[in-house]
């Protein structure tokens, strides 16, 4: 680093204006043209180096990335809070195991965090079945009355933390009541569909504690289209004790015979709702490559 530069993490960009946050303070920043030059865009996220350059600050060095989010458009993310509702809107477990994919795609510390508990009955927890074998933190919380906030507090601290989710499970909500405040618009229910309005429009971090958070859109499907077939299995953390054991080494767990994943599912090692699903995902992306050639 130059005599006088300093290194901090770019928390929002407007119109080719980047915050910076460093220490306590922002500063106001554009970047130098090698970067467009170079076809790299400063990204939320990026930790970077800048200098002060008559009064105003310049972005000299952007630090390799640790991943990069297409949905929010954001960088070095290292933990996602995936938020779901058993109820109000209802569980759809397909597209949580597609966010659930993509977290563990960009190797991301995942943490499950069940909203609106209050809603939720003793029989509604059957469906969490399907976890029971992986080892993911569950939180369970209600951002009305404040239940599981702290316990999402204590994990924020030295992350860059995404909330990630269905529409109207409650995200913009969680972050408020983590911040203290309403930074983030909420979306109203409506009552007939029992889905959330897209409100979040941009993406952005906001110091909370120790560290950074950054709100991310819900949608109905989620596009995981581009992880190759070989590379799924990984995915799938319950998996992972038996790759590398299966009588042939490039086993994929599908049509192969003497697979210890599919006699973990049978041994119900392994929850067969999910292999089912990791079957189904197996084969979208089979005839993805098939009819693209």
């Amino acid at each position: 680093m130059n005599n006088g530069n300093m290194r901090g993490i770019i928390t929002k960009g407007i119109g080719g204006l980047y915050f910076v946050s460093i220490g306590d303070s922002i500063v106001k920043c554009k970047a130098r043209g090698k970067f467009r030059y170079n076809g790299l865009t400063p990204t939320v996220g990026d930790e970077v180096e800048i200098s002060i350059d008559n009064d105003e600050g310049v972005i000299e060095k952007i630090f390799e990335r640790k991943n990069e989010l297409i949905r929010p458009v954001v960088a070095n993310v290292t933990q996602a809070f995936v938020v779901i509702t058993l109820k109000n809107p209802k569980l759809n477990m397909d597209l949580l195991n597609k966010f659930l994919i993509l977290c563990e795609y960009n190797n991301l510390n995942i943490v499950l965090c069940v909203n609106k508990i209050d809603l939720v009955s003793e029989r509604d927890f059957l469906k969490f079945d399907a976890f029971k074998n992986i080892d993911y933190e569950i939180i369970y919380t209600n951002a009305m009355t404040g239940r599981g906030i702290e316990r999402l507090k204590n994990k924020v601290d030295n992350n860059i933390s995404v909330f990630c989710g269905p529409s109207g499970v409650g995200k913009s909500t969680l972050l408020n009541a983590l911040v203290g405040e309403q930074i983030m618009k909420t979306g109203d229910i409506s009552s007939k569909l029992k889905r959330g309005k897209h409100t979040t429009r941009h993406s952005e971090l906001i110091k909370c504690s120790e560290g950074y958070l950054v709100d991310t859109p819900g949608f109905s499907s989620l596009d995981i289209s581009f992880i190759d077939e070989t590379e799924l299995q990984y995915c799938f953390p319950e998996f992972r004790p038996y790759i590398g054991m299966c009588k042939f080494s490039n086993c994929i767990h599908y049509k192969e015979p003497d697979c210890c994943v599919k006699q973990a599912v049978m041994e119900n090692n392994i929850c067969k709702e999910r292999f089912d699903f990791y079957i189904k995902t197996l084969e979208e992306l089979k005839n993805r490559r098939s009819n693209k050639w």
